[in-house]
């Protein structure tokens, strides 16, 4: 094992939650104001997940007053305290640009996966 191996192996979370694009997720991120910290949750669908190991990211993305916001975050990063899945979906495509083009409900759903 190279000296990059042993760094990026205490970097990486020993317990990340499953989940793939398509689901619908809440990611608790720590914010930090001044002295105090909080969560802040922001909900929405993963529409693209790229890298592998502590290079892992995937995006969020949620439709806010309108406007579609997306969020990219770092998979193994020590801001992320939990990601809950909420709903499974069930796509056929690796990446969901797509919903970018899209407006109102169809924008916000994908068809959920039977168990």
């Amino acid at each position: 094992m190279t000296i990059v191996d042993e760094i990026e192996k205490e970097q990486l979370k020993p317990h990340v939650t499953s989940f793939e694009v398509g689901d619908t997720i809440k990611v608790h991120t720590r914010v930090i104001e001044g002295d105090k910290e909080r969560i802040q949750i922001f909900s929405g669908i993963v529409i693209a997940r790229k890298g592998t190991r502590i290079n892992a990211s995937f995006t969020v993305r949620r439709v806010s007053f309108g406007e579609g916001v997306e969020r990219n975050f770092p998979l193994h990063s020590p801001r992320i305290a939990k990601i809950e899945v909420e709903r499974k979906g069930s796509v056929r495509r690796a990446k969901l640009h797509y919903l970018r083009k899209r407006k109102g409900k169809s924008a916000t759903t994908v068809k959920e996966k039977l168990s």
